[in-house]
Formats: C-alpha cells, sequence, structure tokens
C-alpha cells in the first residue's frame, strides 16, 4: 500500500468516532486534531511531542497561529495546488482568521472530498466543495518517517 493510501485507509478507520473536543481515540471520541494524531500514531509511531490543552478557539483572540505552527514543524509543507491523497488540510473557517481546522484528503479532482471532524457530528467524510477550497491555508503531506 502506498503511502497515501495507507494515510487515507487510515483515517477512513476514524469515520462514525463521535466528536470530543481534545480526544484522540478511534470509536470513543475525537476532535479534528485528534484525527491527525491517531493517523501518525499508526503510521510513524509515537506522537513527537504531547498536545497541551487547547481551545476549541485554537487561540483565536490573540491571533497565534497554534496549529500552523505545530503542523509546519511536524508535516511536510506543500504548495497549495499539489493536490494528492492522504495530504493534511489546514482551514481558515473566516478570512482573515488563524488556520483552526484540519482535515485529511481522501479523493481528488471531480471527486475531491476530506476526512475530517464536526463539532455535534463527529468524524466524516465531506465532499471537498468550492466553500471548503477557498478555506484552505496550507497543505502538508506525513513524513516518511517521524522527526
Amino acid at each position: 500500500m502506498t503511502r497515501p493510501d495507507a494515510v487515507v485507509f487510515e483515517a477512513r478507520r476514524w469515520i462514525g468516532t463521535p466528536y470530543l473536543h481534545q480526544a484522540s481515540a478511534m470509536g470513543a471520541g475525537t476532535d479534528c486534531l485528534g484525527l491527525l494524531r491517531g493517523v501518525w500514531r499508526a503510521l510513524l509511531g509515537a506522537e513527537p511531542v504531547d498536545v497541551p490543552p487547547y481551545t476549541e478557539d485554537w487561540a483565536e483572540p490573540s491571533q497565534h497561529e497554534v496549529l500552523l505552527e505545530a503542523a509546519n514543524q511536524w508535516l511536510v509543507k506543500k504548495p497549495l495546488g499539489a493536490a494528492e491523497r492522504g495530504d493534511v488540510l489546514l482551514f481558515r473557517m473566516r478570512q482573515g482568521s488563524i488556520a483552526k481546522h484540519l482535515g485529511i484528503q481522501s479523493e481528488t479532482r471531480d471527486a475531491a472530498a476530506f476526512i475530517h471532524a464536526y463539532s455535534g457530528v463527529g468524524m466524516v467524510e465531506s465532499p471537498l466543495s468550492r466553500p471548503w477550497l477557498h478555506r484552505i491555508a496550507e497543505r502538508f503531506s506525513f513524513p516518511e518517517r517521524a522527526k
């Protein structure tokens, strides 16, 4: 199985997991970061750092790019237009705000989709529709090995 296929396979295993802020337990509860953490553990082993507590606003009032800074440290940055299955997508939910949501791209081209956690809904696979595409702030891939 290629790396992108392995990422998507693992992410899809999380679909149906209830939403639970700061959690990362398949089937029990997770948020969007919890999905990323779970896929990391499955593919790369132990998480490289302990994730400190974080608020649901992701430091939005201070405009501190907590999620983006962590992604730049642990993932491999890609050009926005270089879409591939298995990419990690960071989203700005409002123009001018910080990146505070993420998902894993599961399909590309006409059937573009991504897997992510929705508050009140849980882990789902959604079409990567025009409104979502416009919210993508950065695109990353998982490293070949843990840094």
